[in-house]
């Protein structure tokens, strides 16, 4: 799971796949805004056919916590 998460990153946010690991965070480490926030959901939704409330979406702090939200609705 985390290898298609990581690739949806890098096709939704033009972000270098060597540089996202398990760990990062989204911001300090990837620099993803608020923005750029709304718009991963939107693809991440798509990509695995879930639903993510804006909650969720507020509580997603690194991609780990990616991982495990779309796991747990899978």
């Amino acid at each position: 799971m985390f290898e298609q998460v990581r690739d949806a990153l890098v096709e939704s946010l033009n972000l270098e796949g060597d540089a996202i690991a398990l760990t990062s965070s989204l911001k300090e480490d990837l620099g993803i805004d608020s923005l750029a926030a709304v718009e991963l959901s939107l693809d991440l939704e798509t990509e695995f056919d879930v639903e993510i409330t804006d909650e969720e979406l507020a509580s997603l702090v690194s991609v780990e916590d990616i991982v495990k939200l779309i796991e747990s609705k899978k």
